[in-house]
């Protein structure tokens, strides 16, 4: 498609990148940093602006800045294409026939939630809102919170979104796949949401997505009512206000994690605005990770009650396990933040929050409460209970060092915690990848990105090697045949129209090849070199195959051919 290469080369893909990746170094050519797509503590994940294309050498991510924003937000192609347009101001041409039933559905989807985030909002500020209204200052929420969060309030009647949806013409089908709309036994539609305090949860670009209503009649069964997964909305990888925090998660490198959609309003109005919540599920890793992409540092403020502290437990390994910094924020009288704002104040949340503690300090805490540690056999038990948090490390370096600090925090000898955690646990064996054989050859090294890259002599180049058969029996024999066959043809030959000519086999090794020497310089001279090294062993091997079939044809008594390939044999140079 001509408007797609014409956008992919108007973006800059380390630019589009880094708001997912942060922190990325250069080298060279050449952007690196922790991949978003696997859990990593050593960058593997490549970006080569040269060739508008990025790869990680754990996972095997790769693809150019369509195939980034399609991953990382769960976006069709078109969606992003038509995202990356409008961030960068270019007009997008009208899709037509060009867009696919699925790509229809969702941008049908997406319009009925943002008509449902200005309808449940025009309804708070109506007359009918009034209670609401009321409702939401004594739970100190402020009329501008209510207008960034896009609060609203949805009918009780439960028939006025469906009607509003019809008259934009969208089929039942559409309103029932929307997830606002349900369908009753006899066939009926309905508003799903009646009567409820709507909180819209929105994608990481800042699109409704979905919606979380809490009940407003104190005897509906159910407090709080969340949307059904959709083609737009996966519970699993979404983080409520996510889209507004990532930007103070960035500046302040920490990300805040609570529980409630109202924890999160509080916190932001006490002025911690990096705070996000899941979405009414349990934390997942695919939610880890969307917070790891932009901030490595997470302060967990879950409600001090029971269950909060079994969510904190249960969450704690999964957080670690992705080598992120976690601490714990403590609140006084059981409060959950939303709570402690409004009694305390904010200046005191915004100094719990500043001064949380790290999450081994914090678990040692409760084992020095629990165990007396001035006895030998508190102590065993202390670090008993210690044990499976340390264990659960993944760096051999850093469970040694943990063990040591909390030994030093809780006035224990080193010496004795460290033979004691030997005793009780066998180090981990830590995870390798063995590295891949590399099926290139020395010449494929030195001509592929020569012939990839903006080259004039490109065509002097591809003159040379027409004629060379045994470039054609190599490993990248298909690479090499579909770039002679695009210069024939006169097409422009770039990293990412080649690549998309091949299977993914030959995908790989392209990759493989150009991508690993984007770091380094090849002239020319290499490459005229390597084509005349390449026709002097063509002619080499046609010298010795030559001289094969004369003694071949003298054995047999055929001295005319003889003396015919003995002329041959002369005409080399």
């Amino acid at each position: 498609m001509d408007f797609a290469q014409d956008l992919k080369a108007q973006v800059d893909i380390v630019r589009v990148i880094s708001d997912y990746v942060p922190r990325l170094r250069r080298f060279g050519n050449r952007y690196s940093g922790l991949c978003p797509f696997h859990n990593e503590k050593t960058p593997s994940f490549s970006i080569y602006a040269e060739h508008q294309f990025y790869r990680c050498y754990g996972c095997d991510a790769k693809g150019d800045v369509f195939n980034f924003v399609m991953t990382i937000e769960g976006l069709t192609f078109w969606e992003a294409l038509k995202k990356l347009a409008d961030q960068h101001g270019i007009p997008l041409p009208k899709q037509s026939q060009a867009a696919d039933d699925k790509t229809r559905l969702r941008a049908a989807l997406y319009e009925m939630h943002e008509l449902a985030t200005d309808h449940f909002h025009a309804n708070l500020g109506s007359a009918n809102g009034a209670p609401v209204r009321a409702y939401l200052k004594e739970r100190n929420v402020t009329q501008a919170a209510a207008q960034q969060f896009q609060l609203g309030l949805s009918d009780r009647t439960g028939r006025t979104l469906l009607r509003l949806f019809e008259q934009r013409g969208f089929n039942a089908d559409q309103m029932v796949q929307s997830g606002l709309i349900g369908r009753g036994e006899d066939g009926s539609l309905y508003d799903r949401f009646r009567n409820r305090l709507m909180f819209p949860i929105h994608n990481e670009s800042g699109k409704t997505i979905a919606f979380g209503g809490r009940a407003l009649d104190p005897e509906e069964k159910a407090k709080y009512l969340n949307s059904p997964e959709t083609e737009i909305y996966k519970k699993s990888n979404v983080l409520y206000n996510l889209n507004r925090a990532k930007q103070a998660a960035a500046q302040q490198d920490r990300i805040v994690l609570v529980e409630g959609y109202m924890d999160v309003i509080g916190a932001t109005q006490a002025g911690v605005t990096e705070v996000v919540a899941s979405c009414g599920t349990a934390l997942t890793l695919e939610q880890i990770r969307a917070m790891k992409r932009h901030s490595q540092n997470v302060h967990l403020n879950f409600d001090p009650d029971a269950a909060g502290n079994r969510a904190s437990e249960k969450y704690i390994a999964l957080i670690l396990d992705e080598n992120i910094h976690l601490r714990m924020v403590e609140l006084e009288e059981g409060l959950d933040p939303d709570e402690f704002c409004k009694k305390h104040g904010a200046d005191l949340y915004r100094t719990r929050v500043s001064g949380a503690k790290d999450y081994f300090y914090w678990l040692a805490d409760r084992a020095r409460a629990r165990f007396n540690i001035r006895e030998p056999q508190g102590r065993i038990e202390v670090f008993q209970f210690l044990l499976p948090a340390i264990q659960g490390l993944n760096d051999k370096i850093k469970r040694a060092s943990v063990a040591s600090d909390l030994a030093a925090y809780l006035g224990v000898d080193s010496g004795d915690v460290l033979e004691q955690f030997r005793k009780m646990a066998a180090d981990r064996v830590e995870r390798t990848i063995a590295p891949r054989a590399d099926p290139a050859k020395a010449t494929d090294r030195i001509l592929l990105p020569l012939l990839v890259g903006e080259n004039e002599h490109r065509r002097e180049l591809i003159e040379g090697l027409r004629t060379i058969s045994a470039l054609r029996q190599g490993p990248a024999a298909p690479v090499y045949e579909a770039l002679i066959a695009m210069h024939d043809a006169g097409e422009n030959i770039t990293f990412n129209t080649l690549h998309e000519r091949l299977s993914p086999s030959e995908q790989n090794r392209l990759a493989s090849i150009v991508l690993d020497a984007a770091t380094t310089s090849t002239a020319l001279e290499d490459g005229l070199a390597c084509v005349a090294a390449l026709r002097k062993d063509e002619r080499e091997a046609a010298r010795r195959e030559l001289k094969i079939r004369i003694k071949q044809a003298e054995r047999e008594g055929r001295i005319q051919d003889a003396l015919r390939m003995m002329q041959e044999l002369g005409e080399f140079v």
